[in-house]
């Protein structure tokens, strides 16, 4: 291919870059992206890249595709191979590279794959990744000849995963990696920390052929439950497709939605920086706001994406930060980034420390009647249009107070609801939550009140 280069504007989405291969994502857009990204590398002073990928069976010729294109630039490649995404950002700390391009389709479909990307320890989005888009169409890229190796740093990863697990008591613990990324890295972890482990879906098999591995479904963590129950278990934890976001099963068999995970491990990292800002994506409960102002935090509301919250964490100092699809992220005793891992550990540990059990602690969490999130499938080229278009018949239509930081979050004297466009997915997220089940119903018909009025009918609320 030539330098210059078109891509489907439908990859070049707000936090990364992603498609379905052979259709909106080709082997030539891979190459280009790693034209692309090498380019404004150096021009920033970078030299050096690490690249990894994830276990989808479209992800070792994209690598391929991103390594030549990085090289022609001049940048030096530095392979970790196969693995979950938080491996590829522990290498961007761990080895002497200036940026990385983890290969990785996260939770979408199998046909699916993508490219989360990090600069300089800073996470690449937004208009980063439209520059790239419009300097490949203008052909301006660097040139020269980067030189290539390869890294193994799994023990790496995962002796600092383990460094912060300590134990008074041996747990029971059930993983469920749904053939994701996650699974050899976690093998050698359960090796080495001291628990009673049970693997479910460990082998990674890029056709997921067990069940989805998206943790906020769920129906995907059936079987996780099912194991928990039976083996009276201590906690159940799944991954999602590349090990970046955590699924929590507790004691009890139920689920412990991202919300709920952030205000439990808020106990512990607000005991140690009391009064600091702990950051929740718009889709979270209000129950979370009001539990890490209980515990002298002070809550932000964010826009949901990985690489949004990551920023206003640097921002802000914040040393937590989660969004309701089970990213974590912790500065506290770690870098920052969404590694479910690690967090697995922290908990892990949390309870190992304590007599308490997990449900004990979901329990501290006040009840709210809410629904999950709520996908309704839309068309990807009027999904952002219809949020402004939901947006404008709000301001002409209904006096509430609306929240228009992603999407629109709208409350109400009894609960909110919230209706934005997802980034990664070709849908529209709705999730109600209310103090009463009445209070709900009414607010689920609002929300369906706003689709309609803007030529949206679904029979998913």
């Amino acid at each position: 291919m030539t330098a210059k280069h078109q891509f489907d504007p439908t990859i070049l989405r707000e936090y990364d870059i992603r498609g379905v291969v052979d259709e909106s994502l080709s082997h030539d857009d891979a190459y280009a992206i790693g034209l692309g990204f090498g380019s404004m590398l150096i021009e920033r002073g970078g030299s050096r890249a690490a690249v990894g990928y994830d276990g989808r069976l479209s992800s070792p010729t994209l690598h391929d595709a991103v390594v030549a294109g990085l090289r022609a630039t001049g940048v030096s490649v530095t392979s970790i191979g196969m693995g979950p995404t938080p491996m590829l950002y522990y290498a961007t700390y761990a080895l002497d590279v200036d940026g990385g391009i983890m290969i990785t389709g996260s939770h979408n479909p199998a046909n699916y794959n993508g490219f989360k990307m990090v600069m300089l320890k800073t996470s690449f989005y937004g208009e980063d990744i439209q520059d790239l888009g419009a300097r490949l169409a203008r052909g301006q890229v660097s040139h020269g000849a980067g030189d290539f190796n390869s890294v193994d740093i799994r023990s790496r990863y995962r002796q600092r995963i383990c460094e912060d697990f300590k134990a008074t008591r041996r747990l029971k613990i059930v993983w469920d990696c749904g053939n994701g990324a996650a699974g050899e890295v976690l093998a050698d972890l359960c090796a080495h920390v001291d628990a009673d482990h049970t693997i479910l879906f460990g082998d990674v098999d890029g056709t997921f052929p067990n069940h989805h591995p998206d943790p906020t479904v769920a129906e995907n963590l059936d079987d996780l439950i099912a194991a928990v129950k039976t083996q009276q278990a201590d906690i159940g934890i799944g991954f999602d497709g590349d090990g970046d976001r955590i699924g929590v099963v507790d004691d009890q068999g139920r689920i412990i939605w991202g919300d709920q995970l952030l205000a439990i491990l808020a106990e512990e990292v607000l005991g140690d920086f009391p009064g600091a800002t702990v950051i929740a994506d718009v889709k979270a409960s209000q129950a979370l706001f009001d539990r890490i102002n209980d515990l002298g935090g002070k809550p932000l509301m964010w826009r949901t994406g990985h690489s949004l919250i990551k920023s206003k964490m640097m921002e802000t100092g914040a040393p937590l930060a989660g969004e309701m699809s089970g990213h974590i992220f912790m500065k506290d005793r770690y870098y920052g980034f969404d590694d479910a891992l690690y967090v697995a550990m922290r908990l892990a540990a949390r309870l190992a420390q304590s007599d308490e059990k997990l449900s004990a602690m979901r329990d501290r969490i006040a009840d709210m009647v809410n629904t999950p999130e709520i996908r309704i499938d839309i068309d990807e080229a009027v999904k952002f249009s219809s949020i402004e278009a939901v947006k404008t018949w709000l301001v002409a239509n209904r006096d509430h107070a609306v929240n228009d930081i992603d999407g629109v979050r709208v409350n109400t004297p009894d609960g909110w609801w919230l209706l934005r466009a997802s980034n990664t997915q070709n849908v529209l997220v709705a999730r109600c939550e209310s103090s009463s089940p009445e209070g709900l119903e009414r607010l689920k018909a609002e929300v369906r009140a706003a689709l309609a009025a803007v030529s949206i009918v679904t029979d998913a609320l």
